[in-house]
């Protein structure tokens, strides 16, 4: 299997609403990177470690949605064979 890494994770996390600004400064202060940039894997990580409750909770949701998807999609297929 081909290791697929997205590229979505490495961006910097800009502080252009305040919800970003505070979780940016949070997330710098706590693992302090060198170059001062926080990425949006970064930001995951954290939450992830102290607030792994909402994490599951958006994963499970994403992972829900798109297996629901998936049967939409296969029911689709059928009528149009």
């Amino acid at each position: 299997m081909e290791d697929i890494k997205n590229e979505d994770l490495d961006k910097v996390v800009e502080k252009i609403t305040p919800i970003k600004a505070w979780l940016v400064d949070y997330v710098g202060n706590k693992l302090q990177p060198n170059n001062g940039e926080i990425t949006v894997e970064m930001i995951i990580t954290v939450m992830a470690e102290e607030f792994p409750e909402f994490v599951f909770c958006v994963a499970e949701e994403n992972f829900i949605r798109g297996y629901k998807q998936a049967f939409t999609d296969l029911e689709s297929n059928k009528k149009n064979e």
